[in-house]
């Protein structure tokens, strides 16, 4: 970037600095925004197709899940990185609808497109599509059924829902019902409102065995071994201590000098470290626990004395997993040894080491009434596995939205099908430009239906001639069913999406093709590594 002064040229910016000025500038980001959107449209929907990702170390993820690839992709474009970043944001607000989002932005930037081509300008077209979102949460309100946390059969639906056209389709029913009975689980009542933490829902994954192997635990698995070879390797009724503290000897935090002049000094040294340890297994003794999960180290000496008592006994458990372990069992996490009482201690009636695959692991079960449970995912391979795991969270949350809001809306294109309608309806009483706007708002509607449809093999203009017929005659959950290649209620079929998943996905995808259209002047830095990286090869071939 520079200007001219008396013919001398006046360096603004550093040399090599990119400049992309008016429409070329806006041409450049959309086109970026909607390579990323038709790279994801295939996967859309149950009939999607998966994509194989290969990183620079050859390690290799197949998926379907929109925000993993974008994860997986090296995107360079600035344009195109803030789709990644609104994917990341849906998947950490609603959980689901990554795909949806970033089709959606990239749609709505395609329409924009052809409105900047009708000299229509970029704060006109921002704002219609402003005034569009904002009705569309509205209208979306009206669309919505009222869900409950005992409706177990519509929660089922809603996780079906999610998990169909993924890895876990084959024994989706199955793997519906443990992410249904995990999340009424870990559900509490606070101030009349259900709060669900997800994060009390641990997710174990071990390969090895079939998918129908995954099994829920009402407790917690550790992936840890008992530490001593004399301990019980199963313990029934189970009164569990959890100890954040060492149980041995602490160095001391400064240099410290022992003098030993007589052979039996160093005997009466040592006996005394053995009697400090022996002191603290005899305090876990004397209230009654019989199994320890303890955060820091355990010595030898402390493994020997709590084997001699039949207690079982692992060490260096993870903080997340002690505080889970807590939720679960209703002990306390105590720091202090001294401490212990009877009343800190936890309740499982079994906790025992199972060998799965080739490692040990611990499982804490059959908890009284847990409020943090744990699903250990098997499968064939660790690929699978992996994308199992994956389709287990994206049902967690559609499940735990769904419960929240306690609102469910019609899958299948439904829901956009019928915000499409009634936004070109609510576009005429508008009027002037920004009609233009609220209209494109409903035409990038629109492509989540017609993607739906293309993904099955199915013509999405008949597909999209039928459910605009259906929805004019008043049929609002009237979506694509996509096996049949038909239009049908997706309420009675069980295709059920949550409310919040679908609001946040037309929100963010609005926001970003707003971000995106604003923009007028890109200007790019060159990048100094590259730069490091081309001189040092230079160098070299010197």
């Amino acid at each position: 970037m520079a200007a001219q002064l008396g013919g001398t040229p006046i360096l603004i910016l550093p040399e090599k600095t990119q400049r992309i000025v008016g429409r070329d500038a806006q041409r450049a980001n959309i086109l970026a925004a909607r390579i990323i959107g038709e790279a994801l449209r295939t996967t859309l929907g149950p009939k999607g197709m998966d994509k194989m990702l290969v990183d620079n170390l050859g390690d290799i993820v197949v998926t379907n899940d929109g925000v993993t690839i974008l994860k997986e992709m090296e995107v360079e474009h600035p344009a195109a990185k803030m789709l990644v970043e609104i994917a990341k944001a849906q998947d950490a607000e609603a959980g689901d609808g990554t795909t949806t989002v970033v089709v959606l932005a990239g749609e709505l930037l395609k329409k924009a497109e052809e409105l900047l081509d009708q000299d229509i300008h970029p704060t006109v077209i921002a704002n219609g599509y402003r005034m569009a979102a904002d009705k569309a949460m509205e209208l979306l309100d009206k669309i919505a059924r009222p869900v409950s946390i005992e409706d177990k059969e519509t929660l089922k639906k809603v996780a079906l829902t999610s998990m169909t056209g993924k890895a876990s389709e084959a024994a989706k029913d199955f793997l519906a019902d443990l992410v249904v009975k995990a999340v009424t689980s870990v559900a509490e009542k606070q101030d009349g409102k259900i709060v669900i933490d997800i994060d009390n829902i641990k997710i174990e994954k071990k390969e090895g065995e079939s998918i129908e192997n995954t099994e829920l635990v009402r407790g917690i698995v550790i992936d840890k071994e008992v530490v001593h070879p004399g301990m019980p390797k199963r313990v029934e009724n189970a009164r569990i201590a959890l100890i954040n503290a060492p149980l041995e000897i602490e160095k001391t935090e400064f240099d410290a000098e022992i003098r030993i002049t007589d052979p039996s000094q160093i005997k009466a040294f040592l006996d005394e470290e053995e009697k400090i340890l022996r002191e603290m297994v005899e305090k876990i003794v004397q209230v009654g626990a019989n199994v320890v999960f303890c955060q820091k180290g355990i010595d030898d000496i402390a493994q020997h004395y709590l084997a001699k008592h039949k207690i079982l006994a692992v060490r260096r458990v993870k903080k997340s997993d002690m505080e889970k372990l807590a939720k679960a069992t209703g002990a306390r996490i105590v720091t202090n040894l001294q401490d212990l009482t009877p009343d800190d201690l936890g309740y499982a009636g079994l906790v025992e080491e199972v060998k799965v695959g080739k490692d040990n692991m611990v499982f804490v079960r059959d908890c009284k009434d847990p409020k943090s449970v744990t699903i250990l995912v098997r499968g064939g391979s660790e690929h699978i596995v992996s994308e199992i795991e994956r389709n287990i969270n994206d049902a967690i949350h559609a499940v735990a939205n769904a419960i929240r809001d306690g609102k469910v809306l019609p899958g299948g294109g439904a829901s956009e099908i019928d915000l499409a309608l009634k936004l070109r309806d609510y576009a005429k009483t508008v009027g002037g430009r920004e009609q233009l706007a609220i209209e494109a708002f409903a035409e990038a509607l629109e492509s989540i239906p017609a993607a739906l449809a293309e993904n099955a093999g199915l013509d999405p203009i008949d597909i999209l001639v039928e459910l605009r017929a259906a929805h004019e005659q008043g049929k609002v959950s009237y979506g694509i069913d996509v096996y049949e290649g038909k239009v049908r209620d997706m309420f009675e079929l069980g295709v059920i999406e949550p409310l919040k998943v679908k609001k946040h996905a037309i929100a963010a995808a609005a926001e970003a093709a707003i971000a995106i259209l604003r923009i007028d002047d890109v200007i790019a830095a060159q990048k100094l590594e590259k730069e490091k990286k081309e001189e040092k090869k230079e160098e070299k071939s010197e």
